[in-house]
């Protein structure tokens, strides 16, 4: 008969997961662009190459936020649900670990229970690793829906600004340093949350 450390073990893969959600709502909370009155206006001209945070979208753009604020929901819920059914599963053992250290029961009562306890066990790691994979498909979903409204908003800005290029600097790469004028990172995040109110408040209409 398996102990509990893979009942256990099955549940910290699953944390790790739910922790690398919530991380992303704790860095959003711990970035500031500038300080208040030092944004800074973009100013780049036709056919310049420009450039925007792609971290301060993801952190500052409410669309993102409402995103991950449902995606932290879901896998808050998730994490409950396996931590109780390992929960459950850790006690069945215990107890039978019990009862036959006890000698309360016989032997084959204790094959018979022994098998049913391991059929749990592997019900349970397939219900972890399903309930894994569900976390990890709505994380690439929120990324995708993002990525898509970004882009949308992006290539009908730049329909007016007419610049050469747009690239997205994540983290200092690829733009290194450049010049303040070419990062039209707040213009963009005000058209985007703009937009993305009005989109809101018209659905709230229907």
């Amino acid at each position: 008969m398996k102990n509990t450390s893979l009942i256990l073990s099955v549940i910290s893969l699953i944390a790790v997961v739910v922790f690398g959600v919530l991380s992303l709502t704790k860095n959003g909370k711990g970035t500031e662009a500038a300080a208040e009155g030092e944004a800074v206006e973009a100013t780049a001209s036709k056919g310049a190459i420009v450039y925007v945070d792609l971290d301060r979208i993801l952190t500052e753009f409410d669309m993102a936020n409402d995103l991950r604020s449902v995606v932290e929901t879901k896998v808050q819920n998730i994490q409950a649900e396996v931590n109780r059914r390992g929960k459950k599963l850790e006690n069945d053992v215990l107890e039978f670990q019990n009862k036959i250290d006890k000698g309360l029961l016989t032997r084959t009562n204790a094959e018979v229970q022994g098998q049913k306890l391991q059929q749990q066990e592997l019900e349970f790691n397939n219900y972890a690793a399903q309930k894994q994979q569900e976390i990890q498909e709505e994380q690439v979903v929120m990324m995708n829906q993002l990525g898509d409204a970004i882009k949308t908003f992006l290539d009908k800005y730049n329909e007016e600004k007419q610049y050469a290029m747009i690239l997205t600097n994540s983290g200092g790469a690829p733009v290194i340093t450049g010049d303040a004028a070419l990062d039209i990172t707040d213009d963009v995040l005000a058209g985007l949350n703009e937009e993305y109110i009005k989109t809101k408040n018209d659905k709230s209409k229907e």
